[in-house]
């Protein structure tokens, strides 16, 4: 649906605001968004964090998992294979032995990391105040 459409010449909230509300006037279920569709593939704190790990250079699966210490295993695995399903990580095997195995972003991959930057920078730079949200909160909770 989105294709069809002429892009704004800066996407900006307004924009993506009025996106949104073409695809429920054209009767689309927030569940069938093709927006939520990518957002659900991106938009994990892992998918984030490799994809800006894979901005940097290509890299080895241990590599990756020595890079996100805090990531399973499995999840590391699963998020790759997801990230390579959409078309922004590029998984190649090398003809070594034993095989290894090397990611790196696509053409596709490395278009959203202006985006990412941005989204990158603005929780750096607002940190301290969503902290200070959070203690608010559980203050006003408990």
């Amino acid at each position: 649906m989105a294709s069809g459409r002429p892009k704004p010449a800066k996407a900006t909230p307004d924009s993506a605001v009025a996106l949104l509300r073409i695809y429920r006037q054209a009767g689309m279920s927030m569940a069938r968004c093709p927006i939520r569709d990518v957002l659900d593939g991106i938009g994990s704190k892992w998918s984030t964090l490799l994809l800006m790990t894979l901005a940097e250079r290509t890299h080895r699966f241990g590599e990756l998992r020595r890079a996100v210490p805090d990531i399973s295993q499995r999840m590391l695995t699963q998020t790759l294979r997801d990230l390579q399903r959409d078309g922004l990580v590029r998984r190649e095997v090398l003809p070594t032995l034993p095989p290894s195995v090397e990611y790196s972003l696509t053409p596709l991959g490395r278009t959203l990391l202006e985006p990412l930057a941005l989204l990158v920078h603005w929780a750096d730079s607002h940190h301290a105040a969503i902290r200070a949200a959070r203690s608010a909160f559980e203050r006003k909770a408990a």
